[in-house]
């Protein structure tokens, strides 16, 4: 994944994504509303307590990786910020309204069921049913932005992360889990190649 984003970047994206939609006009966003809405007590998990400096120092970082611009004017010589993190001319990330819907609420919320995400994205977007947001899902998995984690024990459905960067312990210990299963995979297939090789040189050896 190309995209690496700390947990303070995802949430500032996440705002950006959220606020275009549900306050369009109050899009872009000034300074003070962007750090209201990384504090939001509702929809976030988990709740900062951020300051305006610190909300400053990731939207800078943010400018530097170029998933956020700084907009003047609209009546005002207050600086606002927009996000250019997908659905943009500057951006190869283009994603439905669904699939953009499912990210934000991801990033705002960190692993989610399908069901939560059906409806956590309510005011984002529309899923008729439940096999849609199934459908999304799998093709954001299949593009690699998105994960499904191991099903917690007593759980009937299992949860579903981004992969956008994450400081969630149980996303890094999926993906740890999943390194360390591959190169068991891997020493497996080298031992075997080897009994092989062996046993072909044995064979060759009893026929000559």
């Amino acid at each position: 994944m190309a995209i690496e984003l700390t947990p303070y970047e995802a949430r500032v994206i996440g705002c950006l994504l959220e606020k275009e939609v549900t306050t369009p006009e109050l899009y872009p966003l000034t300074l003070n509303s962007l750090t209201t809405a990384a504090n939001q007590k509702s929809n976030r998990d988990p709740v900062y307590s951020l300051t305006d400096a610190e909300v400053m120092d990731t939207v800078e970082q943010l400018k530097a990786k170029r998933m956020v611009s700084d907009v003047e004017g609209f009546g005002s010589r207050v600086t606002k910020y927009q996000h250019r993190f997908c659905n943009t001319e500057f951006g190869t990330l283009q994603f439905t309204v669904q699939q953009k819907g499912i990210i934000c609420v991801l990033l705002l919320r960190g692993p989610q069921t399908p069901g939560e995400l059906r409806t956590r994205t309510n005011r984002l977007c529309e899923f008729s049913e439940m096999k849609d947001v199934e459908s999304a899902l799998v093709t954001l998995i299949e593009k690699g932005y998105v994960a499904q984690l191991p099903r917690e024990p007593g759980k009937r459905e299992s949860r579903y992360t981004h992969l956008f960067g994450s400081d969630t312990p149980e996303t890094t210990a999926f993906v740890a889990s999943t390194e360390v299963a591959d190169t068991s995979l891997t020493t497996r297939v080298e031992a075997l190649e080897r009994d092989v090789a062996e046993l072909k040189a044995l064979v060759n050896e009893l026929l000559q």
